[in-house]
């Protein structure tokens, strides 16, 4: 008697484990597959609507970049999906970067500071356009985008800013870099002059 309840107490909670095992990968597929297969939201044609989103979007990616956090869930479930690679797109356009563009520059300039534009709309010749995506393997995504205006091929205006640094994107991509602490820093040691003496001649 004692050894069937051992046993099937054995077995309940090995059935148990693999249960909410079994669940939590059952969801974290649910979720993922639900996110793909959610339809989209119907979408007006008329052209005021149409130009009314295109310049409220412009206006928040322009705002400078933004970052979204994976939720406490987003990254527990992360456990059990395969391996994510960072994939970043665009022309990242650094704090710094930006500082630099005023107006008046050619469009040689604007090339050599920011790079070539990945956009450029033949309906929109004046007008260059710089967006960024990153998206970490942990579900943490990036945007920026910053819009260059020219008039008569010179800088007319630029918007975007509240970028991040080059350091911020460095410790983005590769950890934050790890600064020694003062004991292990090595002692420095005084070193003695060196002193030459020219071989004495013959005569």
């Amino acid at each position: 008697m004692r050894v069937k309840q051992a046993v099937s107490h054995r077995f309940s909670a090995k059935a148990v484990l693999a249960a909410g095992l079994v669940c939590t990968l059952t969801l974290s597929g649910c979720a993922s597959w639900r996110n793909q297969t959610r339809p989209a939201p119907p979408v007006a044609t008329d052209s005021a609507a149409t130009a009314a989103d295109a310049d409220k979007s412009a206006a928040i990616a322009n705002a400078g970049a933004q970052t979204v956090q994976a939720s406490r869930l987003q990254k527990f479930l992360w456990i059990f999906s395969p391996y994510r690679p960072d994939i970043q797109q665009g022309n990242f356009v650094s704090q710094e970067m930006l500082n630099q563009l005023k107006a008046g520059q050619t469009r040689d300039q604007v090339r050599f500071l920011l790079g070539s534009p990945l956009l450029l709309d033949a309906f929109h010749a004046d007008r260059w356009d710089y967006p960024f995506y990153l998206a970490r393997g942990n579900g943490e995504l990036t945007t920026s985008r910053v819009t260059v205006f020219f008039k008569d091929d010179v800088v007319e205006r630029f918007e975007g800013g509240n970028l991040p640094s080059e350091r911020d994107y460095i410790d983005r991509i590769a950890g934050p870099a790890k600064v020694p602490s003062k004991k292990e820093k090595p002692e420095s040691r005084p070193v003695a002059p060196i002193t030459v003496t020219a071989p004495a001649t013959q005569q």
